[in-house]
């Protein structure tokens, strides 16, 4: 589900490394946002990330 549906980005994973150096598996997730989009006229609900909604990709209904 967290995946916008315009740029395709989705979770990231990597390494979280602490002060002590001790590793451990990380999730970074996307800021997802559900929100009300124009596609072709017609309303619809669509899960876009933040940086898509900032720079008009998406234009809202």
């Amino acid at each position: 589900m967290a995946k916008c549906a315009v740029c395709e980005k989705g979770v990231h994973f990597g390494i979280a490394v602490s002060h002590s150096h001790r590793r451990s598996n990380k999730i970074w997730k996307s800021n997802i946002k559900r929100v009300n989009c124009k596609v072709n006229g017609v309303p619809k609900k669509l899960y876009v990330c933040a940086s898509c909604l900032r720079s008009g990709r998406v234009e809202r209904a």
